[in-house]
């Protein structure tokens, strides 16, 4: 069951740090203006006690989805670098970087990986 999991996060993982960047961005919007503008809060009046709790929520899930969609973003751009070589050498000497970075990636990426060791006739 937690390999199921696993999997669906690590598929999608671009889409879900992107909305879970909008969801942090909103939130920490709605404890802003909760706090200091409260002619552009979209809360009601009764929760404007509640915006510190929303500002400080809101920051930290805007920083996860950030975080997040930042080392998808750069392992990525890692993988599709090193896989566009064609010298035997240069893939050997990043191979245990490479195998253990694409482990977090879909597995597009995985199959990218393989098809390149075959290619280039590594074990």
């Amino acid at each position: 069951m937690a390999g199921k999991i696993t999997n669906f996060f690590r598929e999608a993982q671009f889409l879900f740090s992107i909305i879970l960047t909008i969801i942090g961005f909103i939130v920490l919007y709605i404890g802003i203006t909760g706090i200091w503008n409260h002619d552009l809060c979209i809360l009601p009046e009764e929760y404007y006690d509640w915006s510190f709790y929303f500002l400080a929520i809101g920051f930290i899930v805007f920083l996860a989805g950030v975080w997040y969609l930042y080392s998808y973003l750069k392992n990525k751009k890692f993988v599709l670098d090193e896989l566009k070589t064609n010298k035997r050498s240069e893939l050997l000497n990043r191979h245990a970087e490479l195998k253990s970075t694409v482990k977090h990636l879909p597995s597009k990426y995985q199959k990218m990986l393989k098809d390149k060791e075959k290619e280039l006739k590594i074990r």
